[in-house]
Order: C-alpha cells, then sequence, then structure tokens
C-alpha cells in the first residue's frame, strides 16, 4: 500500500519496491495500523542509518514507557499540525 505525498513535499519517499526486507516490513506495519505508511518515515528511509537511527529513537522512547501510548499519539497529531502536515 502507498500514500500519495503531498503536492508541496520538497524531498519525495523511498519508492517502497526499493525497501530492504526490514524497512518494507517497518512500513507494512505502519499501513496496516494507519492505512498508509508514514511520509516522514518513508523520507528518513531514503537514507538506511538515518531511518535505523529514527525507529531506534521511537522505539526506545514506546519502550521506555515514559510518554504514554495516547500521549504520544495527541503530541504527533498537534506537532503534525503546527508543521501542516496531513497526520
Amino acid at each position: 500500500m502507498t500514500q500519495a505525498e503531498p503536492s508541496n513535499q520538497r524531498i519525495s519517499g523511498l519508492d517502497l519496491a526499493d525497501a530492504d526486507k526490514r524497512t518494507e516490513a517497518i512500513l507494512n506495519a505502519q499501513a496496516k495500523k494507519w492505512g498508509a505508511p508514514l511520509i516522514n518515515h518513508r523520507v528518513y528511509a531514503r537514507n538506511p542509518d538515518i531511518f535505523k537511527a529514527v525507529r531506534g529513537m521511537w522505539g526506545g522512547l514506546d519502550k521506555s514507557g515514559l510518554i504514554a501510548a495516547d500521549l504520544s499519539a495527541m503530541i504527533n497529531r498537534r506537532v503534525a499540525f503546527h508543521n501542516q502536515c496531513p497526520f
């Protein structure tokens, strides 16, 4: 499943056909959860080291329990709103 990129997006996301197996699995899991891979993660995935680091950060935050899942979702939506990004 793919997500249409906004017309004002300056950097295109990784073509899912070019994703390695790990990245493809993560993006497919996002598509299952949210209906499409997250646009920012497709951009991060253009560089495997950046993608791994970003996923590590979010995974660490999730595992730490420092931010409740519902609060994290609310923060993400609010940041997206301020950045004028669809969420």
